[in-house]
């Protein structure tokens, strides 16, 4: 399989083969759903919470004697029935965390990233070399991708390029090696370095 290979302008320069460890899966939809969900799961915080009738402060008092007033009886103005009372059966903090075998989790990263090659999603660069860090250097390559989203994969960040990429608000990196299935999936397009791409597969290659 192979793919663009563009300049820091965006521009064309050839093409480039894409490594079969990382490209040649089919992908299973219902499994890179299983495995998005993986992530998405341990990313939610689960910090949500309410007070239950013990936790709010006040209602120490009685709100009035126990019989010959003619209503029901009380016994604290914090009761779930009364307003600013406790809530019933409310949230509270508790893990959302998942667990999936890391094999699994390598095999959806191949899967998605076949997937997205076959979309024409996945391009190379040969690297991210900046001369000056100024955002208005990435114009031309911004104008030229047209996607809502980027994920730039490499195996090490320019310093000027992750400077200048700070006011691009639809441009992300990573390492190769921090590289899952979720963001291959959920950004319109992955730009590899070469040097990304060949340390993505090495890391594969070695992990079997």
């Amino acid at each position: 399989m192979e793919t663009k290979l563009l300049d820091l302008k965006g521009k064309e320069v050839g093409k480039t083969a894409l490594p079969e460890v990382l490209f040649s899966a089919k992908p299973d939809v219902h499994f890179i759903h299983e495995v998005v969900k993986y992530y998405l799961a341990n990313k939610h915080r689960g910090t949500a919470a309410t007070k239950t009738r013990s936790e709010v402060s006040g209602g120490g008092k009685k709100p009035w004697k126990q019989k010959g007033t003619g209503r029901a009886r009380q016994g604290s103005t914090r009761s779930p029935i009364w307003r600013k009372g406790g809530v019933v059966f409310g949230p509270q903090p508790r893990s959302f965390r998942q667990y999936l075998p890391v094999q699994k989790l390598r095999l959806a990263l191949v899967e998605a990233l076949s997937a997205r090659a076959a979309d024409g999603a996945v391009l190379v660069m040969n690297d991210l070399a900046l001369s000056e860090p100024k955002t208005s250097s990435l114009n031309d390559l911004r104008k030229s991708l047209n996607a809502k989203s980027v994920l730039f994969v490499t195996d090490k960040m320019d310093k000027n390029f992750r400077t200048a990429s700070r006011n691009v608000a639809d441009f992300g990196w990573c390492l190769a090696a921090n590289l899952n299935a979720y963001e291959a999936m959920r950004n319109e397009k992955i730009v590899f370095t070469a040097g990304g791409l060949k340390a993505l597969a090495a890391s594969l290659k070695e992990a079997k």
